[in-house]
């Protein structure tokens, strides 16, 4: 029989038409339709570990997956022929041997999301469900002020959805901040690790707080608070990305904040 090995796929995705990553019963999701591609090419329907669990239309410019199997097809070829079985919407990226202790989730070191705002009067229908229209003016500066209480490590409970069955809530973040290219506006944040809806609504809270109804200076009141009824709207899920994942051979560099 031939020796098994651990495959790291790396793939990127447009969520739009997905119920999220995660397998589900009643819903088509980004899991389901690469096990698809991978039991196709592979000839045996082999067990995915994902990096992450992403909501239903969001999206992932690097999402990583171990796999386990026998089959001896090289790493360039695998890349080729899954690409060729996967939707349009879904694209294998790279593939790399790995221990096969290796888990594509517990050996992630931490991530790095993104979410794109259209901060124009005017709708672009080019981004539609890939970008959050948000017409009201947004103040990258004064943004990038506030965006700076969330380094560190800080317990998260009030910018996590009330329905989450994780208990514990404290998360470090070493980077946030916003950037601003003509009217499209990318907030940024990498972290160890991130609670569920906690960037959409740390997104929501920076523009109420850029619209002024909420002052300057609470996100420390709000995170001392640890209630998540006193934090912002949680942010549509079109514009958000997961877009790095970290593990020990690619370490994080600090986005510039422009």
């Amino acid at each position: 029989m031939p020796e098994q090995r651990n495959l790291l796929l790396t793939i990127r995705y447009q969520g739009t038409n997905y119920h999220g990553f995660q397998v589900q019963k009643n819903a088509v999701t980004v899991a389901q339709v690469l096990q698809d591609a991978l039991e196709s090419v592979l000839g045996a329907r082999e067990d995915i570990k994902g990096c992450s669990r992403t909501d239903s239309g969001v999206h992932a410019n690097m999402f990583c997956v171990s796999v386990k199997t026998n089959s001896k097809i090289p790493c360039q070829s695998l890349i080729r022929a899954l690409n060729v079985k996967l939707p349009y919407d879904i694209a294998v990226t790279d593939c790399r041997e790995v221990p096969l202790d290796f888990h594509a989730r517990y050996d992630c070191k931490g991530k790095r999301y993104l979410y794109q705002i259209n901060n124009s009067e005017i709708k672009n229908p080019f981004a539609y469900r890939l970008q959050y229209d948000y017409r009201y003016p947004i103040d990258v500066e004064k943004c990038n002020r506030e965006c700076k209480y969330f380094i560190g490590t800080h317990d998260f409970s009030s910018f996590c959805a009330a329905n989450s069955s994780v208990e514990d809530h404290v998360r470090t973040i070493t980077n946030c901040g916003m950037t601003r290219n003509g009217d499209l506006v990318t907030f940024f944040v990498e972290g160890d690790g991130f609670l569920y809806n906690m960037v959409r609504i740390m997104v929501g809270t920076i523009l109420e707080i850029a619209a002024g109804t909420k002052p300057e200076g609470c996100i420390p009141q709000i995170l001392e608070q640890k209630d998540r009824s006193v934090a912002g709207a949680t942010a549509p899920a079109w514009g958000l990305y997961l877009d790095q994942v970290f593990y020990d051979w690619h370490k994080p560099e600090n986005e510039s904040e422009g």
